[in-house]
């Protein structure tokens, strides 16, 4: 096996994964117990970059409060933000309800798995249709979220990071892996394995049933490049903890500007209005005029 080829041996490899998956995968999260695509879609959303344990109680009071597209369509934008709270990037609940608007008024219900449709769907890119079409469907195609992408990375490839090869190789060495029957289960014992076993920081290859032809273990485990390493930036000095924190205080009712500026931490006051004028751009919040603002009607 080089670093610039699948793995020569496929089935094996699937093989393994499955037993491993059998006995230590994570069978018993909700979305995992339901084909259900509105239900699958809720989770992939949620879970953007977010972590399983901190969406399992919205994911369960989400689908009790809006079970179904209809549903969620018809709710308004404010209770939407509002039970987003807690989950942070915050326009994936406007994308969530602008999708489930999609899907009731554009496509009459039905929804479109033909792929340009279900990819211009808001919030739907290449992951998550695919996810969907997976998870959903079990039609056999790679999945690659941060877990699954540093497996067949570290796997099939040799390299320690998915930021050090080209997306194409990347997505055609998971595209090799997958089984032309029971995608579903492939794809997430894969995302398990790098979840719980392949893990960015301490990898634990004495427990991972690829260890004994993984390319990267084989070339000694070499660390990640220099320069594909993220330099640390403290959340609190990004513009998404300013923004954040905006939404959040609008959850609780209408405030004016200079309220808003004094619940920020003093480096971000100067850039207030800028904060407001891209949440307004994005549907988050809107002007109520004297200088004052709330979640959009």
């Amino acid at each position: 096996m080089t670093a610039t080829s699948a793995t020569p041996d496929a089935p094996a490899a699937r093989e393994a994964l499955a037993a491993w998956y059998a006995v230590n995968g994570r069978h018993g999260l909700p979305w995992r117990q339901t084909r259900d695509h509105y239900a699958v879609l809720v989770s992939e959303v949620m879970l953007q970059q977010t972590q399983v344990e901190r969406v399992l109680p919205y994911y369960r009071a989400w689908l009790e409060r809006w079970p179904t597209f209809d549903a969620l369509a018809a709710a308004a934008p404010a209770d939407v933000i509002t039970a987003w709270r807690g989950l942070g990037y915050n326009r994936r609940a406007l994308a969530l309800r602008a999708a489930a608007r999609a899907v009731v008024e554009r496509h009459g219900g039905s929804f479109p798995w033909e792929p340009q449709e279900l990819l211009a769907l808001p919030g739907v890119g290449p992951y998550t249709a695919a996810a969907l079409r997976a998870f959903v469907r079990d039609e056999p195609v790679a999945v690659l979220d941060t877990n699954i992408a540093r497996v067949v990375t570290r796997f099939v490839l040799g390299a320690p990071s998915h930021r050090e090869v080209p997306a194409a190789r990347l997505h055609a060495a998971a595209a090799a892996l997958v089984p032309p029957a029971g995608a579903r289960d492939h794809n997430l014992a894969l995302m398990d394995l790098g979840a719980l076993v392949c893990t960015a920081r301490n990898p634990d290859c004495g427990g991972c049933p690829l260890a004994p032809a993984c390319a990267w273990r084989a070339a000694g485990c070499p660390p990640p490049e220099a320069s594909a390493r993220r330099p640390a930036v403290r959340f609190e000095a990004t513009a998404r903890f300013a923004r954040g924190r905006l939404v959040d205080r609008l959850r609780s009712g209408p405030a004016d500007e200079a309220e808003l500026a004094a619940i920020l931490p003093e480096s971000h006051r100067p850039r207030l209005a800028e904060y407001l004028a891209a949440l307004a751009a994005e549907g988050l919040v809107a002007p109520i005029g004297a200088g004052a603002w709330a979640l959009p009607a």
